[in-house]
């Protein structure tokens, strides 16, 4: 997997959320995205998942134009600000109504992904009386349910408690061990550091890269 970002900017209503950003991306490896709260972390995941198109300038996903090439990249397993599920369906059963859009997981992978996560892919409780933590982790189970080969992580973290917040960075290592592309954004610096091979801070819609490409 390999993303290239192309003087991307975009203007929302005459403000500039992105502006001229580049980089490059390629699978094995983390990259962190530090900023406060509208910085534009959101909005350059949401243009790599093809959700909105840049203003300018174009996201490459394998030598594949996003929005003219493609739609969104292929293999991709995400989680966008918090997770929304259908209330009155088990975990497994919204897992599974996912599943079936591509075709690519199995109930076999649908159960494997709840079991990693600590889940209970028997559990017959219905979404809505899941607590927070639970719900965060039914979306990393939705992530990776697919075996994806890039995961887009927006603050993953949010409602786990310190067992859950381990398991997520094994989760996140053992991907990138297997050569996943992961982009991560999380509002606790010291996480993001311990687990970015790549650091961009991020200020008003521009990214300037203050770990890794040393070489």
């Amino acid at each position: 997997m390999k993303i290239t970002i192309n003087n991307v900017s975009k203007n929302i209503n005459g403000s500039m959320v992105l502006k001229n950003v580049n980089m490059e991306m390629n699978g094995g490896a983390v990259y962190g995205m530090l900023g406060k709260n509208g910085s534009g972390k959101t909005m350059l995941m949401r243009a790599i998942c093809g959700l909105i198109k840049p203003s300018e300038g174009t996201i490459e996903v394998n030598g594949k134009i996003i929005g003219k090439d493609i739609s969104s990249p292929p293999d991709m397993g995400m989680i966008l600000e918090t997770p929304v599920f259908l209330p009155d369906r088990t975990g497994f059963n919204n897992l599974r109504l996912i599943a079936s859009i591509l075709k690519k997981a199995n109930d076999s992978d649908i159960y494997e992904s709840l079991e990693r996560v600590r889940l209970n892919p028997s559990d017959r409780r219905k979404v809505r009386k899941y607590s927070l933590g639970m719900r965060q982790r039914l979306g990393i189970a939705c992530a990776i349910m697919e075996n994806p080969s890039l995961l887009i992580l927006d603050e993953p973290f949010n409602g786990l408690d310190e067992a859950g917040s381990h398991l997520l960075k094994q989760i996140i290592c053992e991907y990138r061990d297997q050569g996943c592309l992961i982009i991560l954004a999380c509002h606790d610096r010291s996480e993001l550091e311990s687990l970015s091979d790549y650091i961009f801070q991020v200020s008003a819609g521009s990214f300037s890269l203050i770990r890794g490409g040393e070489d």
